[in-house]
């Protein structure tokens, strides 16, 4: 196929040439009837196609079989490239190319052999181009690199940006209250994020016959009030809705994932939701727990043990922060005040439990 194509090519070639030939070598008088109709061509010029047409046939059959190895040979030496070497000569060459189309204009019009300045510009420009570009490719590969790197970089800035703006408050954070006292110290920046569908599910145990829901509800819109008026932090009431997902927590996941937000919670369930879904959490149980004064296995405290344990014989008590201690043996002490010992300290996202055992017991006042 090759072959073929190197031989049409020799025929056309040698055509023009031909061509050429008659147009320098034949009287101007003859000359002048070429460009006034086909059928005044005479027949030294139709010769002189002929002639050079097979000519050109001639010898592009002689050297197909070259051309064709030299093209393959550059085939398989350019595949043979590193990948840099072969993007920075490419686009060497491109460069090169677009500079000779650049200066087709002012050569289009150059009659004779003057018709092969163009393509002789473009093999000129072409491999010039392609040289530089081969011995510049390792400050085109840092260029390249250091674009990509800051698009990049710049892509992570935005999407850090819209990850860390928007908290989407949750039911149960709302409810429980103590988001507004840790608006109001600055510790949450951006925007609070609070969806319809929240506010609706707040209505709903707002208006509910049992009175601690009713309660619960209440107070939640009471905190919700509070932080819009008193508090100087951005609000953003979010009208949209899920309708196709049922459960609230499921649509809490899905908005966070469309805003880039995380979820403000105090629910552990909806936290290990969020984790399993790649939804980041601000959990308000894990705020807590973190700023409790930090209680280490053999140290010694005063508690009141105030209810029997899960366990036999164990006893109950509370510090100060609500923290639970679970006292082993302890149940023969409620309503006593004791000195135990924490022999343990378990500390997960639903809150902190104390271990300790009896050390030290004194009757309440």
């Amino acid at each position: 196929m090759m072959k073929r194509i190197i031989q049409l090519i020799g025929l056309f070639v040698g055509g023009l040439a031909g061509r050429e030939l008659y147009k320098l070598f034949s009287p101007m008088s003859s000359w002048s009837t070429l460009s006034s109709s086909l059928l005044q061509h005479t027949s030294t010029y139709y010769i002189s196609l002929a002639v050079g047409a097979l000519g050109g046939l001639i010898a592009a059959s002689i050297l197909a079989s070259r051309i064709t190895g030299y093209l393959q040979q550059t085939v398989e030496a350019t595949a043979a490239l590193p990948l840099k070497q072969l993007v920075s000569g490419s686009l060497g060459l491109l460069s090169g190319l677009l500079l000779s189309v650049m200066l087709y204009p002012s050569v289009a019009d150059l009659g004779g052999l003057g018709q092969l300045v163009p393509a002789f510009l473009s093999l000129v420009f072409g491999y010039v181009g392609l040289r530089i570009g081969l011995l510049k490719q390792e400050e085109l590969s840092a260029t390249v690199h250091m674009l990509f790197e800051r698009k990049a970089g710049a892509e992570v800035a935005v999407e850090e940006s819209r990850y860390e703006e928007h908290k989407i408050l949750d039911t149960s954070v709302i409810i429980d209250g103590r988001i507004a006292d840790i608006c109001k110290t600055g510790f949450i920046e951006g925007i609070l994020v609070i969806p319809q569908f929240v506010l609706e599910e707040l209505q709903h145990i707002a208006d509910s016959s049992d009175l601690l829901k009713r309660n619960r509800g209440r107070r939640g819109l009471d905190i919700l009030n509070k932080i819009q008026k008193e508090l100087e932090i951005k609000v953003l009431i979010y009208e949209g809705d899920y309708e196709e997902i049922g459960e609230v927590d499921s649509k809490l996941v899905k908005l966070a994932k469309a805003l880039h937000g995380k979820v403000v919670t105090n629910d552990y369930n909806l936290n290990k939701v969020c984790e399993l879904q790649g939804v980041s959490v601000l959990n308000i149980n894990d705020l807590a727990n973190a700023v409790k004064p930090v209680v280490l296995p053999g140290e010694e405290i005063v508690v009141q043990v105030i209810k029997d344990g899960k366990e036999f014989g164990q006893g109950v008590a509370y510090l100060d922060d609500g923290t639970m201690i679970v006292v082993e043996g302890g149940r023969e002490y409620i309503g006593l005040t004791m000195e135990v010992l924490v022999t343990s300290v378990l500390q997960t996202s639903a809150g902190r439990m104390i271990f300790a055992k009896p050390k030290l017991l004194e009757k309440a006042l």
